[in-house]
């Protein structure tokens, strides 16, 4: 039996502009994969104004969508991917697919689908407890979905 999957993904968004600039998955085996997201010209603003996000960074180090969306579709294919649910996650995986000409491969649901028996704010509360237990800093996408594992491991989703 496979484990549930989990994504998480960072994004800009400034008045002008909504766009990933990074994303982490989980596998099958409990492993994440996690990159940064080289940005489409189409997505920047006119006005160049990106808030806090380093675009010198992101175009050098990020990962170009048809090599994302390609790793994407061999990881995930066919699945029901587990978000935390707060942030426009449907809306950042059809920019990164459109891109790219192609359908996502897989369905989005938040967590609270998997985990039915909290609701979602406590859901949320708890996940906020994880990262802070573990020191980890939530902006961080790969933080993101090892919290939502650890959540999944809690309450009994996740073998040993």
């Amino acid at each position: 039996m496979s484990l549930p999957r989990f994504l998480d993904i960072e994004y800009c968004q400034t008045d002008d502009a909504l766009f990933p600039t990074a994303i982490a998955w989980s596998l099958a085996d409990g492993q994440m994969k996690t990159v940064v997201i080289a940005p489409e010209d189409v997505w920047l603003p006119e006005d160049g104004d990106l808030g806090d996000i380093d675009l010198l960074y992101l175009e050098e180090q990020g990962v170009p969508l048809l090599e994302l969306a390609r790793e994407l579709h061999e990881d995930l294919p066919d699945q029901t991917v587990y978000v935390d649910g707060l942030d426009p996650d449907e809306i950042l995986v059809d920019l990164i697919f459109s891109a790219v000409r192609q359908d996502a491969p897989f369905e989005i649901a938040p967590i609270s689908e998997l985990i039915t028996g909290l609701d979602s704010e406590t859901l949320e509360d708890r996940r906020r407890q994880l990262l802070f237990d573990e020191g980890l800093e939530p902006q961080l996408p790969e933080n993101g979905v090892y919290s939502l594992l650890l959540l999944a491991h809690e309450e009994g989703y996740l073998e040993e």
